[in-house]
């Protein structure tokens, strides 16, 4: 169902692909826009119970393009090293495939402490409860890998 890698020389292992995925702080989300165009945005996400999860308002674009397929793709780039002499860039990246859904009670819950976790950590536990409880207009959206990969 999924492309084979052309240059499986570079196909990272899985555990290599998690700790980019663990590491980065903002991937692209890729998705069917309005007139099927393809609709890709940064977004800030944490992997969190074997999903990607990141927030988003509870209207807009990426919402309606979710609701309308939950196909999407999910690319990270961790490193980007431009070597001069041979007229090429060098990756360190992911890409996931997967369904995005919107998660609601408990997993909302966890996947909101886990977001604000990575982004916030370092503020007072007051503070984070009091955002987390206090963040009504936001939507959860978790992707459901179907297949991932890193080079």
């Amino acid at each position: 169902m999924f492309r084979d890698m052309r240059r499986i020389n570079q196909l990272l292992s899985k555990e290599d692909t998690d700790a980019i995925m663990n590491r980065c702080t903002n991937g692209v989300l890729a998705c069917c826009g309005d007139d099927d165009y393809p609709y890709a945005v940064p977004v800030s996400f944490v992997c969190h119970s074997e999903n990607i999860n990141f927030h988003l308002a509870k209207s807009g674009h990426k919402i309606d393009a979710i609701e309308k397929n939950p196909k999407v793709s999910f690319a990270v780039i961790d490193e980007d090293r431009i070597v001069s002499k041979e007229y090429t860039p060098y990756f360190i990246s992911a890409i996931a495939f997967g369904r995005a859904r919107m998660v609601e009670g408990d997993e909302r819950l966890e996947a909101f402490q886990a977001l604000v976790e990575k982004y916030s950590g370092d503020q007072p536990e007051e503070s984070k409860d009091k955002e987390i409880k206090g963040c009504t207009n936001a939507c959860i959206i978790a992707i459901d890998f179907d297949h991932i990969t890193g080079k």
